[in-house]
């Protein structure tokens, strides 16, 4: 980049910070630190509620569960041998390794493949709303969100496996498993990244353009490293709704961490696979959880600076 594009683009940046610090004055009033250098927003009363029904719920339960019998040490014992016979023996725990290791490896390339395509479509459409001419590419992709997403994912993982990939028996489960839910995601990313675009000042792309900036170097350089960092919240939250997605991925016979509870369950004719599936999930969906409020923290602190 020469001397001017830089230039340009820092002064795009000053732009933005001007007309961001009035908003941050405004929340500056509603944060407050944490004590380890990141601010957070204050607990809302709805929130507040939602820990007090849950911290009452852990008493309640206890009760019911000691009063139904569930507590005494005949049923943990029994549960105990339930548990070494269902997932000890002949080491069927190592089958839900493998299976949650393909369902996080599926997700992270189905949400690459989404965020690719998602990208491009946004950009088609929001430089279609903007009077740039893409005639039949904005018809395209306006046809893809609509079918994409108003079909179920079921029924699109099928089509990619007996229909699109019938003739390549050669290729792997993982992979058309991936490009199916990539292909679905990235209906639902477009309209995320459309959303983190337009929510933009339009002075962002008047200023780059003004400065000497081309359409596309202003939207590559100036809009979409904004967008991306406003949506990278919403981002986190299509990962944590696809990797539950990719649950019915069984439908094509690949070994996912479901269908390798279900497995165990056909093998030993006990419920508790597909428990312990369902405690699986709840964990991995809880570390996302926790590492998403985490960056959305981190972001409103380096906004601050």
């Amino acid at each position: 980049m020469n001397p001017g594009y830089t230039r340009g683009f820092l002064l795009c940046n000053y732009n933005s910070k001007v007309l961001g610090d009035e908003n941050m004055r405004k929340e500056e009033g509603s944060k407050s630190d944490n004590g380890f250098g990141e601010d957070q927003k204050p607990r809302s009363r709805r929130q507040r509620m939602i820990d007090l029904i849950s911290l009452l719920s852990i008493p309640v339960l206890a009760v019911i569960a000691y009063f139904a019998g569930w507590l005494s040490p005949e049923n943990w014992v029994d549960l105990a041998d339930q548990v070494h016979q269902t997932f000890i023996v002949d080491e069927r725990w190592k089958w839900l390794l493998n299976g949650l290791g393909n369902t996080l490896a599926m997700t992270a390339l189905s949400l690459v493949i989404g965020v690719v395509i998602g990208i491009i479509l946004a950009i088609i459409r929001v430089s279609h709303d903007s009077g740039h001419r893409m005639g039949v590419f904005n018809t395209l992709a306006e046809a893809y969100i609509t079918v994409i997403r108003g079909t179920p994912v079921v029924v699109q993982i099928m089509i990619w496996y007996f229909i699109i990939f019938a003739s390549a028996p050669g290729m792997s489960k993982l992979a058309i498993a991936s490009i199916a839910f990539g292909v679905n995601s990235g209906a639902y990313v477009a309209e995320i990244f459309r959303a983190g675009i337009t929510s933009l000042d339009k002075g962002q792309m008047e200023a780059g353009r003004s400065l000497g900036f081309t359409y596309s170097q202003t939207m590559r350089l100036i809009i979409l490293p904004q967008a991306l960092k406003n949506t990278l919240p919403t981002l986190f939250n299509e990962f944590i709704a696809l990797l539950k997605e990719t649950s019915v991925s069984g439908y094509i016979a690949f070994t996912d961490l479901t269908r390798a509870g279900q497995n165990i369950r056909t093998a030993t004719l006990s419920p508790l696979p597909l428990f312990g599936v369902a405690l699986i999930y709840l964990a991995v969906v809880m570390i996302l959880t926790k590492a998403m409020r985490k960056l959305e923290r981190r972001l409103d602190h380096n906004d601050k600076r």
